[in-house]
């Protein structure tokens, strides 16, 4: 059995001691940083995650406000729509009203005139001399006035002083008989129903 030298066991064992050594060292250098970087990766991870959450919710909270404000837009409209045929259905009856409360007037007024024209005609086919025919016309006169009665119009008063609102001058003179703006003559007579002058009196007044 060959001699071996103990001094070289020695340094060989001690070379592997170190070289353990260093490698222990540098496993146990390592741990500290290894752990930092996972922690750190866990950490990110965790974040992402949170966002990704609060971002889902904020999705969905958009989504839910957008759904609302389009079930408004579509109430709106359907209001808007209603109105509008409201609005169309009451522009159309109001004047189907109108032309109806003109019709209804001018007949209201025709039968109450008619029956003047009847005479007339009545009083052109008899034969007769002038006073009958002056009988036939004075008749018919009262008649249309009593026509004018029952339709609530009135003739404008020729004894009134000059009113520009209800007469209408056609001629000036000048007579010491009458006063500023009196009315010296009727040449056509006015007529008012209610507040509203139907025609204006055509009149002679005095400066």
């Amino acid at each position: 059995m060959p001699f071996e030298d103990s001094s070289s066991v020695d340094e060989i064992e001690l070379e592997e001691n170190q070289s353990n050594t260093e490698e222990t060292e540098g496993i146990i250098e390592g741990t500290p940083e290894d752990t930092e970087t996972v922690e750190e990766e866990e950490f990110i991870e965790l974040l992402e995650g949170e966002e990704e959450k609060n971002m889902s919710k904020k999705i969905k909270k958009l989504q839910e406000e957008n759904m609302k404000l389009e079930n408004e837009i579509i109430t709106f409209k359907d209001k808007f729509l209603r109105t509008m045929a409201e609005y169309e259905n009451f522009r159309k009856r109001t004047a189907k009203e109108k032309e109806g409360i003109y019709t209804d007037a001018c007949a209201d007024v025709l039968k109450e005139v008619l029956p003047v024209l009847d005479n007339l005609e009545r009083a052109l086919s008899v034969e007769g001399c002038g006073e009958d025919l002056r009988t036939g016309v004075e008749m018919t006169v009262r008649q249309f006035n009593d026509a004018f009665t029952k339709l609530g119009v009135e003739e404008l008063s020729p004894d009134a002083a000059f009113d520009p609102n209800f007469h209408n001058a056609v001629m000036h003179v000048e007579d010491e008989q009458y006063g500023a703006n009196e009315i010296v003559e009727v040449f056509q007579k006015g007529y008012k129903r209610a507040n509203k002058v139907l025609r204006h009196s055509m009149v002679k007044v005095a400066n």
